[in-house]
């Protein structure tokens, strides 16, 4: 389902509009309205789960000598549990949350036993730096939420009838449906909560299927157990 085509069947199930030819380059104000909207609830619905389609893996490379690194051109935002592994270690980089603790690691020039690391000015800076051909890998989520015409390169943007959201269509068709009755003062409650329980179904779709387990859990699933390099008795 294309973009126009999601809009076309919104205004056939839920806006009193005619069904447009077409929305994107339209001169005609609701066709305008109802192609930003569409835009809108795209990135809306990309930004309510870290949607397995949209995961992407980066790679950082070092050289003995960069420590900022800029981040990927597509890089919407790091997901929640991301981590940077290092080919050199068994263990990942130290993340540094707060700003101030990173300047004064910078001030002091600390020694670190495992490579530090934070984000910040569209970077990822490590130090100390990465030795040469050692890489470090993190996941991320991209903000390539559409495809195009040719159906293989993907952008950020509808700039053509054509183009395809890639998520759920319906998705979209019902996210339009509200926002445009929101916008124009009509009563939008049903129709909000139709597209919020398709919103919780496609998120809980996406989880995947887990692992049964039977009796008790030793360790949550996120937790790394550190065991000594040698045991003595």
């Amino acid at each position: 389902m294309t973009i126009l085509s999601a809009i076309q069947d919104a205004c056939t199930s839920g806006i009193a509009l005619d069904k447009p030819t077409s929305v994107v380059g339209s001169s005609t104000r609701e066709h305008l309205e109802l192609a930003s909207i569409a835009q809108e609830m795209a990135e809306m619905i990309a930004n309510s789960h870290e949607w397995e389609k949209f995961n992407t893996l980066a790679t950082i490379t070092g050289d003995g000598s960069t420590e900022d690194f800029d981040l990927p051109s597509d890089y919407d935002r790091m997901l929640t549990k991301s981590q940077l592994w290092s080919s050199s270690l068994e263990t990942p980089l130290t993340p540094i949350s707060d700003r101030d603790r990173w300047l004064e690691l910078d001030i002091k020039s600390y020694d670190f036993v495992v490579n530090a690391w934070i984000k910040y000015g569209g970077q990822i800076h490590i130090k100390p730096a990465l030795a040469n051909a050692v890489t470090a890998k993190y996941w991320y989520q991209s903000d390539k939420i559409i495809v195009a015409t040719d159906g293989t390169t993907t952008k950020t943007d509808i700039t053509n009838d054509t183009d395809v959201f890639r998520l759920d269509e319906r998705l979209l068709k019902l996210g339009v449906i509200w926002k445009w009755r929101e916008m124009k003062g009509l009563s939008y409650a049903e129709d909000l909560n139709t597209y919020e329980r398709l919103l919780a179904k496609r998120i809980n779709q996406d989880k995947g299927s887990r692992m049964i387990r039977v009796g008790r859990v030793r360790f949550p699933d996120d937790i790394s157990v550190a065991y000594p390099t040698s045991i003595t008795g």
